[in-house]
C-alpha cells in the first residue's frame, strides 16, 4: 500500500519507521529541508521537500497511485488542505491531525474522513492509568469486558520463578493470559515453558472484572491516585489537569512559564497552579510532595521530564509518570526508577495503524517498550479459520490469540478454542507476523 505522510516531526518520523519496516510503500511529506534530510537518510523511503497542501507537491509525492494519507503537522490548516486536495486527487481515505474542537465539525465537506487528536487521547489514557496505579498499560477490547494490562514484575512477586504451565497448574479458574514478556527490552510472546522474573514487563490479556485479583500476582498494589502534581504546562498538561479535576482528583500543576501557568489558572479552576522549577525539590516539598500519590512529568522536553520524576521519586513519590518524544529513553526508563512511560507519538500510532491493516479491523494498539502490536479484528465468515482451533490453525509462535468477544461472550482462549465467523479476535504479534494474523481470519 503506498502511504503519503504530510509532516516529519515526532508522530510522521514515528509512523513512517513503523509502516516502512512493515514492508509499506511510504512517502513522506515536510517544508523543512533538515526534516527531509535526516528522514530520507535514515529510512528506507521516499521524502519530498514542499508544503503538503500544494497539489503539485502531492502529485511529486506520487499521490495518484496512494490508498492513504495521513497529515500529522503541528498545523491544523495545513493537515486539512492537504487532505482536501487528496481528496480533489482521488485518494481513497484521509486522515488529519486536528487539535482545535471548533474545526472538527465540518471536516468531511473537506475531505477529512477521520480526524484524530493525539494529545487529546493521550490525557484519556492518562486518566485510566493513575485509576489504576501500578499499572503500565490497560487496554480494553469489545465493550471493556476484555482487558490488556501491563505492569512490571517486582522481585519477589509469587509468580516469579515459575513456569506458566506450572502457574496456570496453581490458579483455579483462570479467566486470564500472559501473552507477552518484554525483558531487557526485547520482547517476545509467551509460551507454556516461559518463567517470569522480577523486572519483567507483561502483558495479561483477562476478562475485566478479575484485573484486581490478578495483580498482586505481579507483585503490584493497584490503588486510585487520590492527589497528583503535574510537571509542565503544555496543552497535554492543561488537558490532563483539568480531567484530573473534573473526576474528582485533587490536583497541582507546576511550571516556570508564567504566562502559561497564568492561562492554566484561568481556564482549569479546580486545579491549583504554581510557578516555579518543578525539578526544584525545595518547591516541590512546599508545594506538599509527600503527601501526592503520583506525578507525571507532560512538559515538552524529555530531559526535564526524567529529572522532575526522579527528584520527585527520590522525595518519596509512590509512581512517576514521564513523557517522552524519544523512543530510545523507553528502554532505560524503568532501570531509573521511573515507572511508566507515554508518548503522544505512540496515541497517533494507535489511532491511525487499524485504517492501515487489512480486513474488518476494531483497533490497533501499541506499547511503549516495544514493537508489539495488539489488534482486533473480526473474523470473516469465509475465513479458512472458522471452524477450526487456536491449535490446528498454525500461527507462528510470534502471535498469540489473547482473547475472543463472540456476541456478548468474552473468551480468554485456550488451545482448543474453536474460531466462529463474525467472533472479535484480540491477536498480539510481532511485527512479521502482522501480515499472517490479517491472512488467517480475514
Amino acid at each position: 500500500m503506498r502511504i503519503v505522510i504530510i509532516g516529519a516531526g515526532g508522530v510522521g518520523s514515528h509512523l513512517a519507521e513503523r509502516l516502512s519496516l512493515e514492508g509499506q510503500d511510504v512517502v513522506v511529506v515536510d517544508s523543512d529541508p533538515v526534516a527531509v534530510n535526516r528522514i530520507q537518510s535514515s529510512l528506507d523511503i521516499l521524502a519530498v521537500e514542499g508544503s503538503g497542501a500544494s497539489p503539485t507537491i502531492l502529485e511529486a509525492a506520487g499521490i495518484q497511485k496512494a490508498q492513504l494519507i495521513i497529515a500529522v503537522t503541528s498545523s491544523d490548516a495545513v493537515n486539512i488542505l492537504a487532505c482536501h486536495a487528496a481528496a480533489r486527487l482521488g485518494v481513497p481515505r484521509k486522515i488529519a491531525r486536528v487539535e482545535d474542537p471548533g474545526l472538527r465539525d465540518e471536516l468531511q465537506i473537506l475531505g477529512v474522513d477521520v480526524a484524530i487528536d493525539p494529545v487529546e487521547q493521550l490525557a484519556g489514557d492518562l486518566l485510566r492509568l493513575v485509576s489504576e496505579a501500578g499499572v503500565t498499560d490497560h487496554i480494553t477490547f469489545g465493550d471493556g469486558e476484555l482487558s490488556l494490562i501491563g505492569g512490571y514484575v517486582k522481585n519477589d512477586a509469587p509468580l516469579t520463578k515459575l513456569t506458566l504451565d506450572e502457574l496456570k497448574a496453581t490458579v483455579k479458574d483462570w479467566d486470564w493470559l500472559i501473552t507477552a514478556i518484554i525483558r531487557g527490552g526485547s520482547p517476545f510472546v509467551a509460551r507454556g515453558n516461559n518463567s517470569i522474573e522480577g523486572g519483567d514487563h507483561v502483558l495479561i490479556s483477562a476478562k475485566s472484572h478479575v484485573i484486581d485479583d490478578l495483580l498482586p500476582l505481579l507483585g503490584i498494589k493497584a490503588h486510585k491516585a487520590k492527589k497528583v502534581m503535574i510537571f509542565g504546562a503544555t496543552r497535554l498538561a492543561r488537558l490532563t489537569a483539568g480531567l484530573f479535576a473534573a473526576n474528582g482528583i485533587n490536583t497541582i500543576l507546576i511550571d516556570e512559564d508564567p504566562v502559561r501557568t497564568g492561562e492554566i489558572a484561568e481556564q482549569c479552576q479546580r486545579v491549583v497552579v504554581v510557578n516555579g522549577d518543578p525539578t526544584d525539590p525545595q518547591l516541590l516539598r512546599a508545594e506538599g510532595i509527600d503527601t501526592v500519590d503520583e506525578v507525571l512529568a507532560l512538559s515538552g522536553w524529555d530531559e526535564v521530564n526524567i529529572v522532575s520524576c526522579l527528584v520527585a521519586k527520590s522525595l518519596g513519590v509512590e509512581t512517576a509518570i514521564a513523557r517522552y518524544h524519544r523512543l530510545d529513553y523507553v528502554s532505560v526508563l524503568n532501570q531509573t526508577g521511573i515507572d511508566v512511560g507515554v508518548s503522544s507519538r505512540l496515541a497517533a500510532a494507535n489511532a491511525i495503524l487499524r485504517f492501515v491493516r487489512r480486513g474488518h479491523v476494531h483497533s490497533v494498539s501499541t506499547f511503549q517498550d516495544s514493537d508489539l502490536e495488539a489488534i482486533e479484528l473480526q473474523v470473516d465468515p469465509d475465513s479458512d479459520a472458522v471452524g477450526e482451533t487456536l491449535a490446528d490453525i498454525g500461527l507462528p509462535k510470534s502471535v498469540i490469540v489473547a482473547g475472543i468477544i463472540r456476541d456478548k461472550e468474552t473468551i480468554v482462549p485456550r488451545g482448543n478454542t474453536k474460531i466462529m465467523g463474525g467472533d472479535r479476535v484480540v491477536a498480539v504479534a510481532l511485527p512479521e507476523a502482522i501480515p499472517v494474523v490479517e491472512k488467517v481470519f480475514s
